[in-house]
């Protein structure tokens, strides 16, 4: 059944039911909720702060009406809980709103006793809302960051200040265009939720179905088509939404069964999907919300900078789980493979494939030529994607209906209606649990700041590792993925980039722009990496598999993922280079070196004929070799090791053939 067939009706009969009035809340505030951003977008009338208060607003409300329609068993005091949450995530943005200009300009460090009373309120609805969305481990982060600003008084050693009172706490997260209403929720407001708008329309007019279905195709022409599929469609969808967690439930419902049913692993096809679905925020041209504020946060750096600059990377990345994936599916899929023709039918037929093409590649074509050709500002590029995307995504259907035989055109125009206010919906619901993340991490990062903790942090980070750029960064790299467990990866990073990032910069003049890939790229991995691993808790319960073996699915998969970051700072010019031939043949000897500690992990138990426990000495030197072509700084040694590797991998390969053509020839 299609993804539009799934979705509830959109204008449910106005009765007693009381998911059906819900539904019909959530279809009206999520029009009403984009109809603000679209006016936004096009005639951007009020500060970037103000407007900011209204995005919060709207997607608080959006999220909690969700989970008022989806609640199936609560008792009445959690149902009143939420909709005392509903109404506060209206009251307190709506007051600052209303008194922006005092509040901006006037009112700055303190507030009337009455707007501490009220921002409290507000500030538990946000934490509340956050633990329900994230779980406890990211609200412990919240409060721990709460904790650290109060106390910090009684806190000994560099890390200790003068502490920060519980008003002005509440008065930074609420009252201030700081906070939950700070920089970082701008930009999230102004720069990215068109975009989602835009992979929500392209789901409401099914593009998601034709991927799948494109995906499962890939099964005819190689072996591992099955396993592939979930690279090819995690590549595409997560391209758009740019949320592991999302774009793992999205389409490892589709492909983690259909990976088990032609004789995958259920660890195995668990791991796939969580590696393959943590990529697909890297790339261009979205690279999700995290690109964006990698933007706002790099000076002189802009949003097109920062998609060139990933173009290489997320290459390297996609194509070494690609022969990855190649690799662990050779293994385990039967020869003769299996019949996808009863599961391609299950999913929506669609339109013919050159009118697909045209519906969602049109749209397409006016994102690349609006952002990378014309320069236009983000949210126009966004906002005439969208409307190209509402034109021929219900254009096209209309006027074939007047020239083909089956529905009428008062059928399609009722079908196309229905499948717009359905993307909508789905792009609102999407961007909803993003909104409170984005309020509570953005609480964070200004909290810390206050307390000058970066700057202290640097400080303890370059004395434990003595100085040396080598221990620095792989501390560095273990503090990002242990501040990244649990969080969807805007928040990682805006918090790795906020504390990690300056210290490589200024100590060891990395490049910006590589340093801030280097924690973004951790930030990503840190969804596969337990014991929170939030990509892999997603696939493994859809695999009904076993979490800690789905993650070490996932870690022998993506292990040259992990050494793929500090690449960016041996070698900068992979993403500082712009797209030149000089960062083309890095990110080849790059992409080589990948494949060698894949071959290395994955090479037959006995290479050269060597029985164990020496075959694990010839795979350690593999994954020495493929390390040392990815990070050894410098062209000529680099190319020397890939020359190595190339002749070994050929020589373990091709050696055991030849020898058993000759023992073949001599027999007869």
């Amino acid at each position: 059944m299609s993804q539009r067939e799934s979705e509830p009706s959109v204008w449910s009969p106005l009765g007693f039911e009381r998911e059906h009035l819900l539904n019909n809340l959530l279809t009206v505030v999520s029009l009403l909720f984009w109809a603000r951003i679209v006016l936004y977008a096009w005639n951007q009338e009020v500060p970037r702060a103000k407007f900011a208060a209204v995005f919060l607003a709207g997607g608080m409300l959006i999220y909690v009406v969700e989970q008022l329609r989806d609640l199936e068993e609560g008792s009445l005091l959690e149902r009143l809980w939420l909709w005392f949450c509903a109404a506060m995530s209206i009251i307190g943005p709506a007051y600052v709103w209303w008194h922006y200009k005092v509040l901006e300009t006037l009112r700055i460090g303190y507030a009337l006793p009455r707007e501490y009373a009220l921002g409290a309120v507000f500030a538990v609805v946000v934490l509340y809302l956050t633990y329900r969305a994230f779980g406890t481990a990211f609200v412990g982060v919240v409060i721990a960051a709460i904790a650290y600003a109060y106390f910090g008084y009684a806190i000994p050693g560099i890390f200790g200040h003068s502490g920060i009172g519980e008003r002005q706490i509440i008065n930074l997260l609420t009252m201030e265009f700081d906070g939950f209403f700070g920089s970082i929720t701008q930009t999230v407001a102004v720069k990215v939720s068109m975009f989602l708008l835009y992979a929500g329309l392209m789901r409401g007019y099914g593009a998601f179905d034709l991927i799948m279905k494109l995906s499962y195709r890939t099964t005819k022409y190689l072996r591992s088509g099955v396993a592939q599929s979930a690279v090819l469609s995690s590549l595409i969808v997560g391209s758009i939404n740019g949320a592991q967690t999302a774009n793992a439930a999205m389409t490892g419902s589709f492909t983690i069964p259909l990976m088990k049913e032609s004789g995958m692993k259920k660890e195995t096809s668990g791991g796939i999907e969580a590696v393959a679905s943590s990529g697909g925020q890297i790339m261009p041209p979205v690279m999700g919300a995290a690109a964006f504020v990698m933007a706002s946060l790099v000076p002189s750096v802009g949003y097109v900078d920062v998609l060139v600059a990933g173009i290489v990377p997320a290459l390297v990345f996609y194509i070494s789980v690609a022969i990855g994936v190649h690799y662990m599916a050779i293994k385990q899929l039967p020869e003769e493979g299996i019949d996808l023709e009863k599961r391609i039918k299950e999913i929506s037929d669609g339109y013919h494939p050159v009118i697909e093409a045209l519906r969602f590649g049109i749209p397409f074509a006016v994102l690349l030529y609006t952002l990378g050709i014309a320069q236009w500002t983000v949210i126009s590029s966004a906002l005439y994607t969208c409307a190209a995307m509402v034109l021929t995504g219900s254009g096209l259907p209309i006027l074939l209906s007047f020239v083909q035989s089956g529905p009428s055109p008062v059928e399609t125009v009722t079908d196309v209606f229905n499948s717009t206010i359905s993307g909508f919906k789905f792009g609102a619901i999407a961007i909803a649990p993003i909104t409170v993340i984005i309020a509570a991490v953005n609480g964070i990062v200004d909290l810390l700041n206050a307390t000058g903790m970066p700057g202290k942090l640097s400080i303890a980070l370059v004395s434990i590792a003595g100085g040396v750029m080598l221990f620095t960064v792989i501390l560095a790299m273990i503090i990002c993925l242990i501040l990244g467990l649990g969080m969807p990866t805007v928040a990682a990073y805006t918090i790795v980039a906020l504390l990690i990032a300056p210290t490589i910069i200024t100590n060891f003049a990395v490049p910006t722009l590589a340093a801030h890939f280097f924690v973004f790229y951790a930030a990503i991995l840190s969804g596969i990496t337990p014991p929170i691993a939030i990509a892999v808790v997603v696939t493994a319960g859809i695999a009904e598999a076993d979490f800690w073996r789905t993650a070490l699915e996932a870690l022998k998969l993506g292990l040259p993922l992990f050494i793929l970051p500090f690449t960016f700072i041996y070698n900068p010019e992979i993403v500082t280079g712009g797209f030149d031939l000089m960062t083309a043949g890095s990110g080849l000897v790059v992409l080589l070196g990948a494949i060698t500690i894949t071959h290395g992990l994955n090479c037959a138990p006995k290479p050269f004929g060597i029985p164990s426990p020496f075959s694990y000495g010839v795979r350690a030197l593999f994954v020495l070799l493929g390390t040392l072509a990815m990070v050894w700084p410098g062209m000529a040694p680099r190319i020397g090791v890939v020359v190595a590797s190339v002749v070994l991998i050929l020589a373990q390969t091709q050696l055991p053939r030849f020898r058993s053509v000759e023992r073949v020839s001599g027999s007869d």
